[in-house]
């Protein structure tokens, strides 16, 4: 990957970091002037988020980062550990959400919001900044093909529920005094919140159990294999995920009558077709000559 590229991916990677920590500082507020649950779960979202997004800046800045001695593989599991630690802070807070919204029902009117305008300035705010990074994100993987900031941008645009749901929650107690409302989008955002903690955990825990890259990414790489100029087989095509990372080690069948620099050319040209298809991906591959039709 260019420079220009990696630069353009560690501009996504910040800007993502800014608007997390500038959300989470408008919701800090709004929530001590309003009290609302609806914006202290979008609270919780949006930490979850700025959580997130330090992790994927990571990944960014590691995969320009060389292996050492010591890591010969590279760091990328570092990614996995904390998204699990993040995970359980997410599960915590959902349920500490979900507890507080439905005592809050179970009270029924003695809950009261204030200050439902200002409240809803921070969630328009906060949509209006999450949609600008969006598109950011967008423009930057379209142009360098990352991964992580795709992924990243999909997860901002999946955020903007929660923050419309707070809207219409102080909405609603403004206009017609419904503060039970509140609390249900309190209770949906933390059911969505807690959905997603298990699926980052989910993820993290497959990959430090060294668990295969995605069967439509395998099946990709089966195909350039199978089809590349040269290559007369392959077998024992092997994938792990580490992060967001994809290391792949694969043999393949090659005429053993041929030179050596053929058989190198052969062997790296598909080496970087993959790459190039899935610029995650950390390829070794093995050379087997054939012989009277047998490998080996």
């Amino acid at each position: 990957m260019s420079q220009e590229m990696q630069r353009m991916n560690v501009s996504a990677g910040l800007a993502s970091v800014c608007v997390a920590f500038a959300l989470v500082a408008l919701k800090l507020w709004a929530l001590g002037a309003t009290q609302s649950l609806s914006v202290a779960a979008s609270l919780a979202d949006s930490a979850m988020d700025l959580m997130i997004s330090l992790g994927g800046l990571a990944a960014i800045v590691y995969a320009a980062k060389p292996a050492d001695e010591d890591h010969a593989f590279g760091h990328s599991s570092a990614e996995d550990l904390a998204a699990l630690g993040q995970s359980l802070f997410i599960l915590v807070s959902a349920g500490a959400i979900l507890w507080a919204a439905g005592a809050r029902l179970v009270r029924g009117g003695e809950s009261t919001l204030a200050a439902e305008g200002e409240g809803i300035i921070v969630m328009t705010i906060s949509i209006l900044l999450t949609l600008g990074l969006v598109v950011w994100q967008r423009r930057v993987a379209a142009r360098t093909g990352s991964r992580v900031v795709r992924a990243d941008s999909l997860h901002y645009l999946g955020d903007l529920l929660p923050n419309i749901g707070a809207i219409l929650a102080l909405w609603a107690s403004a206009q017609f005094g419904l503060t039970g409302l509140d609390s249900i989008v309190a209770i949906g955002a933390a059911l969505m919140l807690a959905v997603g903690a298990i699926g980052i955990g989910s993820g993290a825990w497959n990959a430090l159990m060294d668990r295969a890259a995605d069967p439509a990414i395998v099946a990709g790489i089966e195909e350039l294999a199978g089809n590349w100029p040269g290559v007369l087989g392959f077998h024992d095509l092997q994938t792990r995920t580490a992060g967001s990372r994809i290391f792949v080690n694969l043999h393949i069948e090659l005429d053993g009558a041929q030179t050596l620099t053929e058989a190198h050319d052969i062997g790296a040209g598909l080496r970087r077709a993959i790459i190039a298809a899935y610029p995650q991906a950390d390829v070794i591959i093995h050379k087997d000559p054939v012989r009277d039709g047998k490998p080996g």
